[in-house]
């Protein structure tokens, strides 16, 4: 018996291999495995098998292959692999080469984050409201059928003890649970939870950047067993083969951080989704503000809606929209009602959270003698400043010291003006005002190092820290018990975004962040800061926030962005500027002209200049696709992909930013 392979390396070409005799198991499609390449050994998935094969026309000797690699026994893997690769246009060896990765990758463990000891809970005690919700779930998985489920809980309202219930029942049946998660630091500590919750009953696994190799190598084991057990990670879980897998939970479903940002961008609620109506089994969604497609989903296309609207344990915070004005500024970026709730807090022992979505210190450095910016050299963005004096690029990551004269009029460095604001800087300002507070950062710049991370969050468990100043990170499903107030600076930063979907992005966002406040105590409070009004600020208490659906609908309905349509982006990247904006406009002028010509349903936006439009001196172009059916812009996407442009171009259906 002979096989023909491909190798997991990038390299096209089929490779044909005779099946040695020691191998226990008979080959199938799809499995991976070891084969001899000249003086080295490759990974490689078998394409196909071939029973009968005439090697005498062969002018060379055919090798054996090595060791078998065989998949777990998951009946429906390659039908989602496959399913997958067209609906983002990719070849399925993009996801074998991931397999490659996960199987040989070391893994350093100085990254690994380390938890801080949490309660062990043996028996879930739920409330009336909880009960009933599990009952529901109790009813649909006994069904045993794909069944989309929108959990809309408030925050506080105990979604956490919901995703117990349902892993369970899981578990109960025989059957593993996947448990995804939109960040990795999230993914450790609902590790450690379920860990604790289970016991020694059910093995739970992490699979994600900050888990051991050798924790790796024991899920993929166990994959190769009968017993049931618990995979919680961000992104890749999904794209392990598991057997039985009998739910997949997701928590935070609307948010955007589920979109991978390297290529192909896969969405994994998208994916969750597909695989599950493969596999035909229940999919849970949790989220205190359910994004506007799984409400409309609700509606539309049968997914089951349960409630939880009550907190758990405390009450909704009081919420006080303050208008920045030189009236109630005590200085630039802090009024005096926030100013005045911090010291109430720091008075009586209480945590405070002041939350603005920027890092560093300013956005950018200027000149005032000349204006001269301070820019990237190989991205079309400013340089944010960072204490101490150094310079960063956002996008590239690039690094270096504040000049000490301006490179264009030569003026020296007190000429220099730091516009904007960063978390850098309101610690700073902080802690001027409150010599006598701990005060704490959480952004990227922190959070990249994930033990430290970790005891940042551990640190907040245990009150070591007054106040915490972060991004977007803590607002993902924290639980801060001594947390009573929440400042907002800058509330409306990211409104006019434009993105069709940034006022449903910036109201989900404020009201998670605004979620921290008081979830276990009745006297919670929150300042939300904003420079302009807006209209989501009408729906900014979370009981208001089905309210802000059918405001937002209305317009998304009237300007056909999704729910109501389809919609899809190709961006496309070249080192040459007018390359890649004579490709952009070709390929656009090619979809219109197929639009029209076929009598597609298909409306293309573009070409157009992102906003940060240079990437580490690759320029960027991008084109819109809008229709009724997903399948024709995958088809006009194919037939633009044979015209010859020197551009890469990219597609993903669609983008969330």
């Amino acid at each position: 018996m002979h096989i023909t392979v491909k190798l997991l390396n990038g390299f096209q070409q089929q490779l044909t291999y005779k099946v040695p005799a020691s191998w226990t198991s008979k080959p199938r499609i799809s499995d991976i495995i070891s084969v001899p390449l000249q003086k080295r050994k490759e990974l490689a998935y078998i394409t196909h098998i071939l029973e009968h094969y005439d090697s005498s026309q062969e002018h060379f000797k055919i090798k054996e292959a090595f060791e078998q690699q065989p998949l777990p026994d998951d009946g429906t893997y390659k039908l989602f692999i496959q399913q997958l690769a067209r609906y983002y246009c990719v070849s399925e060896l993009s996801f074998y080469k991931r397999f490659a990765q996960y199987l040989e990758d070391a893994h350093d463990t100085r990254d690994i984050m380390q938890l801080g000891e949490i309660s062990r809970e043996s028996n879930l005690i739920l409330s009336p409201a909880q009960q009933h919700v599990a009952q529901e779930i109790d009813l649909i998985f006994e069904k045993k059928e794909f069944q989309p489920i929108l959990l809309h809980g408030v925050t506080g309202s105990g979604k956490t003890e919901i995703y117990k219930h349902a892993a369970q029942k899981a578990i109960v049946q025989g059957n593993n649970v996947l448990l995804l998660l939109p960040e990795v630091s999230l993914a450790v500590r609902f590790t450690q939870i379920f860990k604790n919750y289970f016991n020694d009953s059910t093995p739970v696994f992490s699979f994600h950047s900050a888990t051991s190799k050798t924790e790796k190598k024991a899920l993929w084991q166990h994959m190769y067993t009968n017993n049931a057990a618990i995979i919680i990670g961000v992104h890749l879980p999904l794209l392990l083969p598991i057997p039985r897998l009998g739910c997949i939970i997701i928590d935070e479903e609307h948010d955007v951080g589920y979109q991978e940002k390297k290529i192909p961008r896969i969405h994994t609620k998208e994916a969750a989704l597909m695989r599950a109506s493969l596999m035909k089994i229940p999919i849970l969604l949790g989220s205190a503000t359910p994004s506007i497609s799984s409400l409309y989903n609700v509606e539309h296309k049968g997914w089951k809606l349960l409630k939880l609207n009550e907190r758990f344990r405390g009450a909704f915070p009081k919420i006080e929209i303050v208008q920045l004005d030189k009236k109630n500024k005590s200085n630039f970026w802090i009024s005096k009602e926030l100013q005045a709730a911090i010291l109430d807090r720091l008075k009586r022992k209480e945590q405070t959270i002041i939350f603005l979505n920027r890092r560093g210190y300013s956005f950018f450095v200027q000149c005032f003698a000349c204006d001269y910016i301070f820019n990237c050299l190989t991205c079309s963005v400013s340089l944010t400043f960072h204490e101490p004096n150094i310079l960063t690029c956002h996008y590239c990551g690039i690094k270096k010291m504040v000049p000490v004269a301006c490179p264009t009029c030569n003026q020296p460095e007190k000429q220099f003006l730091k516009k904007g604001i960063g978390t850098q800087q309101v610690v700073t300002l902080l802690q001027k005002l409150y010599p006598q507070a701990v005060i704490a950062r959480a952004d990227l710049d922190s959070t990249v190092n994930k033990k430290k991370w970790q005891q940042i969050v551990d640190d907040m468990h245990t009150q070591k820290i007054d106040i915490l100043v972060g991004t977007q990170t803590i607002t993902k499903g924290y639980h801060f018990p001594q947390v009573t107030l929440v400042g907002i600076l800058w509330a409306d930063s990211n409104i006019h975004f434009p993105f069709y979907a940034a006022a449903e992005t910036t109201l989900s966002q404020l009201i998670q962040v605004a979620g921290r406040a008081g979830r276990e105590t009745e006297n919670g409070l929150v300042i939300m800061q904003t420079i302009t009004q807006h209209p989501i600020f009408s729906y900014i208490n979370e009981e208001h926030y089905i309210k802000f659906y059918e405001y937002e609908r209305a317009y998304r309905q009237e300007l056909r962005y999704p729910p109501y349509v389809r919609f899809a982006e190709i961006e496309f990247r070249h080192e040459h500027e007018q390359t890649v904006a004579r490709d952009a406009l070709i390929c656009a002028e090619f979809l219109e002209n197929l639009s029209y010509k076929q009598k597609k349903d298909l409306v293309v936006l573009g070409p157009a200049q992102p906003m940060v439009h240079k990437i580490q001196n690759i320029f960027i172009q991008k084109v819109y696709i809008k229709s009724e059916s997903i399948k024709e812009i995958i088809s006009a996407y194919r037939a633009m992909a044979q015209l010859p442009i020197s551009s890469k171009h990219f597609f993903t259906p669609n983008p969330v930013s």
